[in-house]
């Protein structure tokens, strides 16, 4: 069922600024940092690049490092003092701003999908799932994982907003997890949707949480059963077949993030980005990013800056791999009107 009406994508904001120097190959995921207008772009060349966004809203090359693989998720220490990315080389590295120095901090059997950082009882961990259907967490003053969690699947999203971590693994499996009893899934249940899981997103006041599946649809889910009642699901990022067809194109929501006003975002294959509110059920803008997919999306810390990777997100298979497909970050700043609260219907 569709809840939020439809409305006509505009063109790209001439207000949107392009980030320069990328990596050379497509952009796997984007990073802003907590603390500080800095954004860590990581991409399928096995580099991760820092730029630093100007009071102009220019954005300045700050620092890179690499790995042995395609890097397939960045994140940042609360601080914002460090750098976490994870990739095809089976490991995830850690990257100090102080020292520009980057080493590795974790490992798998397979390739890391996502990494998250987090900190329980003021100390700092970091917790990787991969495709060799495991979740470890790390203590970065260790070189060995604390603990190891067992996957019913390969794990393809996760996301933290402590104490809630929410896991999505191959054939639709959730787990919910409270990170004070991080070894055990308190949770176990099948997506309420259909296809496969692409992103999860928890929501900033832990909860509950957004999936966006490969076949534009997202659920909002609580993770309190009371709230069972709250829950919903909607259609998007799809097109209208042209006339006389009466059917749609479907697409990927590649990404879901949600700004600290506790709206949210989701970025598609079909190249266009949707502001929502979820209370009041409204779709609060569209605007479509013209030039491709939509892979990785990352709201600033203050919420003003809203970056977003037009590149190949590889839906199409190695088939729409093409040398000249385009292959840019841009940065939005957010209005108010775009990414405030609706009154409720």
């Amino acid at each position: 069922m569709s809840f939020f009406g439809a409305r006509p994508a505009a063109a790209l904001e001439p207000k949107d600024i392009e980030v320069p120097n990328l990596p050379a190959d497509s952009i796997s995921a984007v990073a802003f940092s907590p603390t500080a207008d800095i954004l860590a772009v990581a991409s399928w060349s096995n580099e991760v690049r820092l730029y630093e966004v100007n009071p102009q809203g220019q954005a300045v090359g700050k620092a890179a490092y690499s790995h042995e693989g395609p890097v397939l998720d960045v994140t940042w220490s609360k601080d914002g003092s460090k750098v976490f990315s994870a990739g095809a080389d089976k490991a995830a590295r850690m990257f100090d701003l102080a020292t520009m120095q980057a080493q590795q901090v974790a490992q798998h059997d397979e390739p890391i999908k996502c990494v998250k950082y987090f900190e329980a009882n003021g100390q700092g961990m970091l917790v990787t799932g991969s495709w060799d259907k495991t979740l470890k967490y790390w203590d970065l003053r260790t070189p060995n994982p604390v603990a190891t969690v067992q996957l019913p699947e390969r794990c393809y999203a996760l996301d933290v907003c402590y104490p809630l971590m929410v896991v999505g693994t191959a054939e639709r499996h959730i787990q919910i997890f409270n990170l004070t009893q991080p070894t055990q899934a308190f949770k176990t249940l099948t997506s309420p949707l259909r296809w496969q899981t692409r992103t999860i997103a928890c929501f900033p006041d832990a909860t509950g949480y957004a999936i966006g599946t490969i076949e534009g649809r997202v659920a909002i889910q609580h993770v309190d059963d009371k709230a069972a009642g709250s829950n919903f699901t909607f259609k998007c990022h799809r097109k209208d077949d042209p006339a006389p067809s009466k059917s749609s194109s479907v697409y990927a929501v590649n990404d879901i993030q949600f700004h600290p006003y506790g709206t949210f975002s989701t970025a598609g294959s079909d190249g266009t980005i949707n502001f929502w509110d979820k209370e009041s059920k409204t779709r609060l803008k569209t605007f479509d990013a013209k030039g491709g997919p939509i892979a990785s999306t990352s709201f600033s810390s203050s919420g003003r800056i809203f970056a977003y990777a037009v590149t190949n997100d590889w839906s199409g298979g190695h088939m729409s791999n093409k040398p000249d497909f385009i292959n840019k970050v841009y940065l939005h700043p957010c209005k108010d009107e775009e990414v405030k609260k609706r009154n409720k219907k």
